[in-house]
C-alpha cells in the first residue's frame, strides 16, 4: 500500500510546495537588476536609468508599493516606465502613490495592453502549450472582445501632471544636467497599436543620446529601431518567462522574441546594424496567475557609459 500511494503523494506534495513557493514567496521577492551598457558617445558622463515595468498592480499589494517607493533612494538620472502598470481597474491611485517618489525625477512612459484592458481568466496550461507551439501572438493580438476597460486616462493624467513624457507613438526629449536625451516610443505592439511610421527616421543629430522605448519586444519593432540606428532599446512585457526551469530558463516570451533574450541585456541586429536591448522581467503578474518560479520580480538600474 505504501509503495502504491507513496510516489503519487510525494509528487503531489512537491507540487504543492512549489506552488506555495511560487505564489507566496517568489512573487514578493523583489530584486534590483544592475546593468552597465556601453552606448554613450565619447566624452559623455555616465547616466543612471531606472526601468520599471509590468507592475500589474492589484489593490492591496502593500509590499510591492513600499518596494517601488523605496527605489527613489537610488537617485537615478531619469526613469523609464515600460508599461502594464495595472491588473485591477481600482489600481490607478495605488500605482500613482507607489511611483510618486520616482515621479520627482525626470521620466517617460509607454503603455502596455493591461493598462488599456483588464486581464482575462485563461487556462495556464493551454497558454503555455499555445505559446511554445507558436499558435498565436507572433504578430500581436487585437483586444479581446468584451475586455474590461481600465482607466488608463487617469494613469496618463497622473504621469503627465508629474512631468513624465508620454511616448505613445511619438518622440520626446529629457534634459539631464545639460545633456539632451531623445526618447522615441511606440504604443503596445501586443495589441497592434504600434505605429513606427510616425516616428521613423532615426535619432536626431541635435540629441546627445537617443534610445527607443516599447512595451512588448516584438521583432518588427526591434528591427525598426535597430535599422534606424538607435543604440539602445528598452522593453518589458515578457515577465522574464514568469515560470522558468532552473538551469534551462524560460519556456515562453509571450511574443515572437526568442527565449534566450527573454530578460536582461542582449543585442539585436537588423540591416547590418546592432543595438543593445534590455528587457525587464517586471515586478508583477496578472491577477489571475499570481505566481513566479525561478524568475523573481525586478526593476533594473542601467548605467549607461561610453561605448567601447
Amino acid at each position: 500500500m505504501r509503495a502504491r500511494y507513496g510516489v503519487p503523494l510525494g509528487i503531489t506534495a512537491v507540487g504543492a510546495a512549489g506552488l506555495l513557493y511560487a505564489a507566496g514567496f517568489e512573487t514578493r521577492s523583489f530584486r534590483l537588476r544592475r546593468v552597465t551598457v556601453p552606448v554613450l558617445p565619447p566624452g559623455m558622463r555616465p547616466l543612471r536609468v531606472l526601468q520599471v515595468s509590468d507592475i500589474h498592480m492589484v489593490s492591496g499589494q502593500r509590499k510591492k508599493q513600499r518596494w517601488l517607493r523605496s527605489l527613489a533612494g537610488l537617485r537615478p538620472d531619469f526613469v523609464i516606465n515600460t508599461g502594464d502598470n495595472l491588473s485591477d481597474p481600482e489600481g490607478v491611485p495605488e500605482v500613482l502613490d507607489a511611483l510618486g517618489p520616482l515621479m520627482e525625477f525626470p521620466g517617460a512612459y509607454v503603455f502596455g495592453s493591461n493598462d488599456y484592458y483588464g486581464p482575462t481568466l485563461r487556462n495556464p496550461a493551454r497558454y503555455l502549450f499555445e505559446k511554445t507551439k507558436g499558435r498565436h501572438g507572433l504578430n500581436g493580438n487585437p483586444p479581446v472582445v468584451g475586455a474590461i476597460h481600465n482607466p488608463w486616462e487617469d494613469l496618463r493624467d497622473g504621469f503627465d501632471t508629474a512631468g513624465w513624457l508620454n511616448l505613445t507613438n511619438t518622440r520626446g526629449t529629457l534634459k539631464v544636467e545639460g545633456a539632451e536625451i531623445e526618447l522615441t516610443g511606440l504604443d503596445d505592439p501586443h495589441i497592434k497599436r504600434d505605429r513606427y511610421a510616425r516616428v521613423a527616421g532615426g535619432p536626431s543629430e541635435s540629441a546627445d543620446f537617443s534610445m527607443g522605448v516599447v512595451h512588448a519586444p516584438y521583432l518588427r519593432t526591434l528591427d525598426a529601431f535597430t535599422a534606424d540606428g538607435y543604440p539602445l532599446i528598452l522593453a518589458g512585457h515578457t515577465h522574464g518567462g514568469q515560470l522558468c526551469l532552473p538551469f534551462y530558463g524560460a519556456f515562453v516570451t509571450n511574443c515572437d522574441l526568442d527565449t534566450d533574450r527573454v530578460k536582461g541585456l542582449s543585442t539585436h541586429t537588423a540591416e547590418g546594424r546592432t543595438s543593445y536591448m534590455h528587457v525587464s522581467a517586471g515586478c508583477g503578474t496578472s491577477r489571475y496567475t499570481p505566481v513566479r518560479f525561478a524568475c523573481p520580480p525586478e526593476a533594473s538600474l542601467l548605467t549607461l557609459v561610453e561605448r567601447r
